[in-house]
């Protein structure tokens, strides 16, 4: 249960990652490169935090951001474009 919950607040914060991304078009990469480095440092912080585990916090955290990739590029291909 404890590996759902993790998975579950670790794709909301990929949600807040793609909300800051969205406001923050104008960026260089470089800033992009650090603010999901930054996102990734919390969602690996809120696993580790709940789960006490860094093998499977590692674990939840790849599937939670494969997960969330694979959301973004379905959504990116299959639903039209915001005007």
């Amino acid at each position: 249960m404890k590996n759902y919950i993790v998975f579950l607040f670790q794709l909301m914060v990929w949600s807040g990652y793609t909300v800051a991304e969205w406001l923050s078009t104008h960026d260089k990469l470089l800033f992009k490169v650090l603010m999901f480095l930054v996102f990734t440092y919390l969602a690996v912080f809120i696993g580790k935090i709940i789960l006490k585990s860094n093998k499977r916090t590692l674990l939840i955290t790849c599937i939670s951001l494969g997960s969330y990739m694979v959301l973004q590029s379905w959504m990116h291909s299959y639903l039209p474009p915001a005007s």
